[in-house]
């Protein structure tokens, strides 16, 4: 068992870093690779050198879960899985594991801690609230990366099995309306709570422009961003600063 764990957690270690060689060619395939390697070094040489090379081609998906396809394909090699069989798991691999980080991560757990942490700073909590934000949203992200790994180890060709794992199922079906919730609470605490040191005018006008840029969004959102809104209302308050000195 000892003998498994240390490659696996080598390639934990690696897979931090999958995104530091991303580029348009092969998306995450490159930093994969690199990832999957410390799984492999057990294969005889005749196979070792291919699948190293196969474990860098074309990839992509979510950075988190991006260890479920690690394993998997590793534990293929090792279960002397056809190259074609491999190519074709690597493949139909990345729409799920993209679509589920998505909606677990970027849609859920991340913007749920998000705004906990602004309402908990709104209502005093400081400092003690960004550090709770870092503490607990890196153990369920480690967490997160350390099972998909397992997973798509023990499971190799069968990885699907691990995909409609029950507790993946209720979170996704439980994030989305938490962090509407939290979202919600956290807008109007967070506001109260900025716009605290403005006169009551200054507040008036704030709220003219967030409902103006609002209507901007939803009117023209073909030809207005946020980074052209920011630098426009950026420009506007440098005049309006020079003005009132």
């Amino acid at each position: 068992m000892a003998a498994v764990k240390r490659p696996l957690a080598l390639a934990l270690l690696r897979l931090f870093a999958v995104q530091g060689s991303y580029n348009y060619e092969r998306m995450l395939g490159v930093g994969v690779g690199v990832a999957e390697e410390p799984l492999l070094r057990d294969l005889d040489d005749g196979k070792y050198r291919p699948a190293v090379a196969r474990g860098a081609h074309f990839f992509n998906s979510h950075p988190y879960l991006v260890g479920l396809a690690v394993g998997a394909a590793a534990r293929a090699e090792h279960d002397g899985a056809p190259p074609d069989q491999i190519e074709r798991l690597r493949e139909a691999l990345c729409g799920p594991l993209g679509s589920l980080g998505d909606r677990l991560i970027w849609a859920g757990w991340l913007p749920l801690l998000s705004g906990l942490t602004l309402a908990a700073v709104a209502l005093g909590a400081g400092w003690i609230a960004v550090a709770s934000f870092l503490v607990v949203y890196n153990i369920g992200h480690v967490a997160l990366r350390w099972w998909a790994l397992k997973a798509g180890w023990t499971h190799g060709t069968r990885v699907s099995v691990a995909l409609h794992h029950p507790v993946l199922q209720k979170a996704g079906a439980l994030l989305g309306p938490a962090m509407a919730f939290a979202v919600g609470a956290a807008l109007p605490l967070t506001a109260a709570y900025l716009s605290a040191p403005f006169e009551s005018w200054a507040r008036v006008a704030l709220s003219i422009v967030a409902a103006l840029s609002f209507l901007g969004f939803r009117l023209r959102g073909d030809r207005l961003n946020g980074l052209r809104l920011s630098l426009a209302l950026a420009a506007l308050a440098l005049v309006v600063g020079v003005i009132w000195q």
